[in-house]
């Protein structure tokens, strides 16, 4: 599977179920059971990348102010989730997370932001196809502390600073 049939996959799934994350993995199981079991470990590969190229400081400062509290799970989640958004949003929060200020029309915090079935999809449909957990992937893991500059996460003077765009318009 490639890069392109990956977004594809994401995308076809996300306007199925409507932009709900919850159907949305199911509505991806669905169709990763159609796969191979090597697909299906591909796509688990594309995911699997690109959430540790998700994590950094920025983006969890987005989480913060999009959830209003973000702890180490909440963060993981929060990355699925925004993998789940398709490949323009997730490739323009990577590269500017307050640029999220514009690209969610309708962010509603008790639904968007945490993707955590999207995040185990891949693992449901290959256990699901071979009867046993997927192997090791082979992708470094995410580092221990995230990329780019350090932020406490409570500050909000520095959290507003990070993201003013979307503290502007997600802070009450």
């Amino acid at each position: 599977m490639d890069e392109t049939e990956f977004w594809e996959l994401i995308d076809r799934s996300r306007e199925a179920a409507g932009g709900d994350p919850d159907e949305q993995a199911d509505l991806l199981v669905e169709r990763l059971l159609r796969l191979d079991p090597e697909s299906v470990l591909d796509f688990a590969r594309h995911f699997e990348s690109r959430d540790n190229r998700a994590f950094t400081w920025d983006l969890w400062a987005a989480a913060r102010i999009l959830l209003g509290a973000a702890g180490e799970d909440a963060f993981d989640f929060f990355r699925y989730w925004l993998i789940g958004q398709g490949r323009e949003v997730f490739e323009s929060a990577v590269h500017d997370p307050d640029a999220l200020a514009g690209l969610l029309a309708g962010f509603d915090d008790e639904i968007d932001g945490d993707g955590e079935e999207l995040g185990y999809a891949a693992d449901e449909a290959y256990e699901q196809l071979t009867g046993t957990p997927p192997p090791d992937l082979g992708i470094p893991p995410a580092p221990a502390e995230p990329a780019g500059v350090p932020l406490d996460l409570a500050d909000e003077a520095a959290l507003s600073q990070r993201c003013p765009k979307l503290w502007e318009r997600f802070t009450p």
